[in-house]
């Protein structure tokens, strides 16, 4: 088993790694369709902004891995946002290098609970199921959101989101390390449990304000910048943590 040291300086190289390159494909990819989705949002009239909210950048949980609205934005004028250009790009920065180092925490102490070392190839594949827990299964209810997009409650979104992808998690877990025919049905039932009890969806009435072929546009690239945060995480986290270990026993 790796130490605490260990697992805190990979973890803070991968996500520093990551949380810079994600941010690379965020200038070309989505932060301009949030800016021409704000467009739209900006036209919309006044009486309809009463309780409508949106996540920070419009990118679940964090503007690193294009989540869905997991911290709050409202449409008061009052409300704080950082402005347009240098500001803006700093606290995407910023948070994409945070969000990559805490996610970055828990691959590396999951994967030195192992036991054993994990390749770059194997790094990958923990990286696929972190992606396909955290990204992929909650997109199937809460697809990325564009600014202007409808959406439900934000409180019950953030909750649904987190089963979602606890549960996920735990039936990819199951899957993988149980070989048994009770753990496959238990994952299975895990995995699928909060679709079938659904995802909030927006009050009646309340319509996107953006082009539909805009927002599919957008879930398109914020899931694709999603895997590849997730993927180079894995296999950074990997590398980095069988390095380190390596050094320490050295």
């Amino acid at each position: 088993m790796h130490t605490l040291r260990s697992i805190i300086f990979a973890s803070a190289l991968s996500g520093l790694l990551a949380g810079l390159v994600v941010t690379g494909m965020q200038i070309f990819g989505t932060t301009p369709l949030i800016l021409q989705g704000e467009a739209y949002e900006t036209t919309e009239p006044a009486a309809s902004e009463v309780g409508h909210q949106h996540g920070v950048e419009y990118q679940h949980g964090a503007v690193a891995v294009d989540h869905h609205s997991a911290a709050g934005h409202s449409h008061n004028e009052k409300a704080w946002a950082p402005a347009d250009g240098a500001e803006r790009f700093f606290y995407t920065v910023g948070a994409n290098i945070l969000i990559g180092i805490g996610f970055a925490i828990v691959l590396t102490a999951l994967m030195s609970l192992r036991g054993k070392q994990v390749s770059a190839r194997e790094g990958i594949v923990w990286g696929l199921a972190a992606f396909t827990s955290v990204m992929l299964m909650p997109s199937i209810g809460l697809p990325p959101e564009l600014p202007g997009s409808a959406a439900g409650p934000l409180l019950a979104r953030q909750a649904w989101w987190i089963v979602t992808a606890v549960a996920t998690a735990g039936g990819i877990g199951l899957s993988l390390f149980r070989r048994e025919w009770w753990a496959y049905v238990a994952a299975f039932a895990l995995i699928v449990a909060p679709h079938l009890i659904g995802a909030p969806q927006p009050a009646a009435g309340e319509v996107s304000l953006a082009p539909a072929a805009l927002e599919q546009r957008f879930i398109l690239v914020a899931l694709g910048t999603s895997l590849v945060f997730w993927l180079l995480l894995g296999s950074l986290s990997a590398v980095f943590l069988g390095r380190l270990g390596d050094q320490h026993h050295a």
